[in-house]
């Protein structure tokens, strides 16, 4: 038995700079959990990291010869169209190096799985959610194929059975990890799977599918024997917690933390999280900085309690600004996730977003800027926004893919504010795209056009709604503001 899992290429259009990830951040130890799970039971298995090590299909191929796998795993990932370069290769290598079974895992895959199955007959079967124990069987039994865990073709239609899920995360061995995942200075660890929170916007917890035990964290001294283990194989010394959410609930969450924060310290590293606003308290927060925490990212995702309850973020406005204060005390100016255009946002939400985003001195960089003014709420199949809207007859499925749709919006000016910063904001990330390395080296240059452009978005942000709250616009209005804009930040950027 030998095995390949495969990260496949991934290209990412202009229009969709500013998208959220199409798959979570939580999704890139995927291919290293099932790889750790296979080698720990003395099963062949190789990871050929297209993505990670920039391999076009011409090289992927060619390991693919060279190791002539039974099983070939993929990692397949939305990456915003209907994948039809990978489903060809995937036709190609499979007629062409006889390869006996051929599956896809990962978030689009679980929830997605009739189309991919439908539009790729090469694709043998989709494994569902958390794939560890069902690949496992899969490579231990082969050529039988476990029922439980897998969407597959049968006679009578494509039939989808969830699998088992790990409970106890400790017993996980520890991910298999490519040349690849070292090669951008840091390296991702997962310390917990899931969220004991609810976002309507969020399939973390409908990937996993365990409703009884929504957060499942690993024990501190299992994950420092992990970054211990890295630590004699690499001199890396920063590692990123990819957890959808860092604190468990309540206070045995804390005292978790706690315990761990003591541990790090020990290590002499530095490191980031992600987590919710109403988590963030002063103990923890100095224990974790004391231990080299360097970076978090915090989904505040509204400056409005009525928009939040609409989410479903079991947090308030006080709980946001309560964390951003107490992580400046100690240091840390946190990256924020915020949904500026939301469904039903009304101009009066969008007012109080931005006097939110003022007050707390969100908008003060270009970086942030560009990124909390604009953002609309991806709809990704598996959410509960998803479910809502399709039950409600506003859910505008994509022409790609059932995995992504978008809705319109129910206030009409709305509408036509998110689609001027959209234009907006995409063609400042054309410039930035080039330039954001000089501004991470803080090249005075690019730092005084950063800063102009910034003023001017921000600006143009209140004027924008001052004037949809007042008055209506034309097509051709709307279309010559944006390019008047656009225009200005090509002279700034000459």
């Amino acid at each position: 038995m030998n095995v390949i899992l495969l990260e496949h290429p991934r290209s990412y259009g202009d229009e969709r700079c500013n998208d959220i990830a199409n798959a979570p951040l939580s999704a890139c130890l995927n291919t290293g959990y099932i790889g750790g799970m296979l080698a720990a039971n003395n099963i062949d298995v190789t990871i050929v990291d297209g993505y990670l090590e920039q391999l076009d299909y011409p090289a992927i191929e060619e390991q693919i010869a060279a190791l002539e796998p039974t099983i070939l795993g993929i990692h397949l990932v939305y990456h915003w169209e209907d994948n039809k370069t990978l489903y060809q290769f995937i036709e190609h290598v499979k007629q062409t190096y006889e390869i006996a079974y051929v599956c896809v895992y990962g978030f689009y895959p679980t929830f997605a799985y009739e189309e991919i199955l439908t539009r790729c007959p090469a694709i043998d079967g989709a494994l569902l959610g958390e794939a560890e124990l069902t690949f496992l069987k899969l490579a231990e039994n082969f050529p039988t194929v476990p029922q439980a865990g897998i969407a597959a073709r049968t006679d009578t239609g494509i039939v989808a059975t969830r699998g088992e899920v790990v409970i106890d995360v400790d017993s996980l061995p520890f991910p298999l990890r490519s040349a690849g995942s070292y090669s951008f200075g840091e390296v991702n660890i997962s310390g917990s799977r899931g969220c004991y929170g609810g976002c309507t916007f969020c399939y973390i917890n409908p990937y996993y599918g365990d409703t009884k035990r929504k957060w499942r964290g690993r024990s501190p001294e299992n994950i420092i024997a992990e970054i211990d283990a890295v630590m004699q194989e690499t001199d890396i010394r920063y590692f990123y917690f990819m957890d959808p959410n860092f604190y468990g609930p309540g206070r045995a969450g804390k005292e978790r933390v706690l315990k761990l924060a003591h541990l790090l310290k020990e290590r002499h590293i530095h490191f980031g999280i992600e987590a919710r606003a109403n988590d963030i308290e002063a103990e923890t927060i100095k224990a974790l900085t004391d231990a080299g925490l360097k970076h978090i990212l915090i989904g505040l995702e509204s400056g409005r309690d009525e928009a939040l309850k609409r989410l479903n973020k079991l947090t308030t406005v006080e709980d946001n600004e309560n964390a951003l204060q107490i992580l400046r005390q100690y240091g840390i100016e946190p990256s924020v996730g915020f949904i500026m255009f939301e469904p039903d946002s009304t101009l009066e939400d969008l007012k109080v977003n931005y006097d939110f985003l003022m007050r707390n001195n969100l908008l003060d960089k270009l970086e942030i800027s560009v990124n909390v003014l604009y953002h609309h709420m991806i709809i990704l199949q598996g959410s509960s926004s998803y479910k809502a809207l399709q039950q409600q007859g506003r859910l505008n499925i994509s022409a790609h893919s059932t995995y992504e749709a978008d809705t319109d919006y129910l206030n009409h000016r709305v509408a036509m504010l998110a689609g001027m910063m959209r234009d907006m904001t995409n063609h400042i990330f054309s410039y930035m795209k080039d330039t954001w390395e000089l501004s991470f080296k803080k090249d005075p240059v690019i730092l005084e056009k950063y800063r102009l452009i910034n003023q001017l978005l921000v600006q143009s942000f209140e004027d924008y709604l001052y004037l949809l709250k007042s008055q209506e616009l034309s097509i051709d209005q709307r279309n010559d503001y944006v390019a008047v804009f656009n225009h200005t930040v090509d002279g700034i950027m000459a």
